[in-house]
Formats: C-alpha cells, sequence, structure tokens
C-alpha cells in the first residue's frame, strides 16, 4: 500500500518515493529541487514500472585551503627554544 506525498508521487512502506514520468515532465524544476534540497532518490515510472532513478551526486569533501590547512598536525615536545646544557665545539 503506498500514501501519496507532498509535492507528487507515492512513498511505498519501505522504498524511495515513486512518480509517473507525466508527473516529472510537468514539474522537472520541482522534482530536481526536492531531491537537491531533501537528498532523497525518486524512482520515475512509466505505466506502473520503474523506468529511471532520481538521486543526489555524492559532493566530495570539501580540500582545506592554504590557510588552515596543517591545522592540528604538529605536535610540542618541550621547549625547543630553552638551551639544552650540552656544550658544542663551537662554544668551548
Amino acid at each position: 500500500m503506498s500514501k501519496a506525498t507532498r509535492g507528487g508521487g507515492h512513498h511505498s512502506a519501505h522504498g524511495p518515493v515513486e512518480v509517473p514520468a507525466s508527473e516529472v515532465k510537468n514539474a522537472w524544476h520541482q522534482f530536481v529541487d526536492r531531491v537537491v534540497r531533501t537528498r532523497e532518490e525518486i524512482v520515475v515510472t512509466r505505466y506502473g514500472k520503474p523506468v529511471m532513478k532520481l538521486s543526489p551526486v555524492e559532493q566530495p569533501a570539501e580540500a582545506p585551503g592554504i590557510l588552515g590547512c596543517m591545522a592540528g598536525t604538529i605536535t610540542f615536545h618541550g621547549d625547543v627554544v630553552a638551551p639544552t646544557g650540552e656544550v658544542w665545539e663551537a662554544d668551548g
């Protein structure tokens, strides 16, 4: 059994929204906007049989910019500017 969903189409109990091709043809931009906004898949049907899917494209993770791209990668191990107490040949 299916129930009508807001904006057209039918949603089965355990599956994606199914919309007749005629509805998609008449409101293409609204269905594209819906997929972008809700990230849901829409199955387009013709004569009650699934023929294609409208689904969101997985966006790649955004690469960090030049500023801050090394944030969190430095580890401090003690005081790096304090004298060590060792005598160097140049000092002796």
